[in-house]
């Protein structure tokens, strides 16, 4: 009897020393993450104004026509 409480107090103290270290771990990675963002963090740039739609977004004006006519003619078939 002597010899399995031994064993399990001897479990107890490696299931705990394994979590100390999984915890460490985590804890440092999230660290590191954080320090390595902010280190490569690139600065905020303005918004660019002036345009209101993308330049170079490889539509033309049919195909832009055709496609909102697609949407509308899906979404009318979507309703009955």
């Amino acid at each position: 009897m002597n010899n399995v409480s031994a064993q399990l107090i001897e479990a107890a103290g490696l299931m705990g020393l394994g979590m100390v270290f999984v915890f460490a771990f985590l804890s440092l990675t999230i660290l590191a993450i954080k320090l390595l963002s902010l280190v490569a963090a690139e600065p905020a740039t303005a918004p660019v104004v002036g345009s209101v739609t993308p330049a170079g977004n490889g539509l033309s004006p049919q195909k832009l026509a055709a496609i909102s006519v697609a949407i509308s003619h899906y979404k009318n078939n979507k309703k009955h």
